[in-house]
């Protein structure tokens, strides 16, 4: 495979800092465009890597950042909005996605990877329709696109296990909202890999993946199993949707904005995938199992684990 030159917007975040590595190994040189260059300096140690600052929204700078690249990645997205009537989530997806499509246009770039969610276009969240939105707009296009469709993503750092890890260690009651909602979580190295391939494999274009995890578990056992991992005994409370409601609205204005009426709306559908992109790929899907246990539970983990050897006569 021959290294291409690929331009990233939305490369410092969770997403980004899987994938960016994972494109480095391939030997493919990488622009991370930025709001500040300044706070994201670990991501240039990679010899090949380079963090640009740039307003992605404007699309003069974009065209400049775009010039002799093969391929442009749009990772951005955002899960809340300042306000509440969905012009910040229109703002970053489908606006967005229309000016990187016109700068890739007029660079010259045919090839574009876009972030998108599973269940995008569907239901009645601002997030949702703006990402079944922002899809439309690159399948129209005539760039050679790929789009991924993720359910949740779980690995080191995520915003699902460590965010609930953070909170039940510091309440013992945990009041949740759609505690039945199914996902189907999926590892941030396999979506790395579709990425990967993607760009190693040209007759992904013009192909959407659906990128989900092996299990399907609902959100109130999620929550439980993560109270195991680091050892916690926590009452977990399941919302009826009218209380879930209010505790969503009551979210808004709390400090990190923990749940949104967004949040609740998108939770109304469940983020299960029927169609395995992760497969389509030749990629073998990671179980929450196999990662999870040692990132969250740590060295309490590794104490129970070695109990529980012992006590089984399993002592290596």
């Amino acid at each position: 495979m021959k290294p291409q030159r690929i331009v990233i917007l939305g490369g410092t975040g969770f997403v980004g800092s899987h994938i960016v590595p994972r494109l480095h190994a391939d030997g493919h040189t990488i622009v991370i465009l930025s709001r500040n260059r300044e706070q994201h300096r670990d991501l240039s140690v990679l010899p090949r890597a380079s963090v640009v600052t740039a307003d992605v929204h404007d699309g003069e700078v974009l065209r400049r950042q775009l010039a002799g690249a093969d391929v442009a990645i749009n990772l951005v997205g955002i899960l809340n909005e300042r306000g509440s009537d969905g012009s910040g989530f229109r703002k970053a997806h489908v606006e967005l996605t229309e000016t990187l499509i016109a700068a890739c246009r007029a660079a010259g770039v045919a090839r574009l990877l876009q972030m998108s969610a599973l269940r995008a276009g569907e239901g009645e969240s601002f997030y949702l329709i703006t990402r079944g939105e922002a899809e439309a707009k690159v399948k129209s296009s005539p760039l050679a696109w790929t789009i991924f469709r993720p359910s949740v993503i779980f690995g080191r750092g995520d915003g699902l296990f460590y965010r609930f890890a953070n909170l039940l260690r510091m309440t013992p009651v945990l009041p949740l909202a759609r505690a039945n909602a199914k996902f189907t979580p999926v590892y941030i190295g396999d979506v790395a890999e579709a990425f990967a391939r993607a760009i190693a494999h040209p007759h992904t274009a013009l192909h959407t993946y659906e990128l989900f995890g092996p299990r399907v578990i609902e959100l109130g056992e999620l929550v439980r199993w993560t109270a195991a991992l680091i050892g916690k005994r926590r009452w977990i409370i399941a919302l009826p949707d009218a209380l879930g409601g209010v505790q969503a609205y009551v979210g808004e204005w709390l400090p990190g904005k923990p749940i949104s009426r967004d949040n609740f709306r998108s939770l109304k559908l469940d983020s299960v995938g029927t169609t395995d992109g992760l497969a389509a790929l030749g990629i073998v899907s990671t179980p929450m199992d196999a990662v999870m246990p040692a990132l969250i539970g740590g060295q309490s983990w590794q104490r129970r684990l070695d109990r529980y050897r012992e006590a089984h006569g399993r002592v290596s």
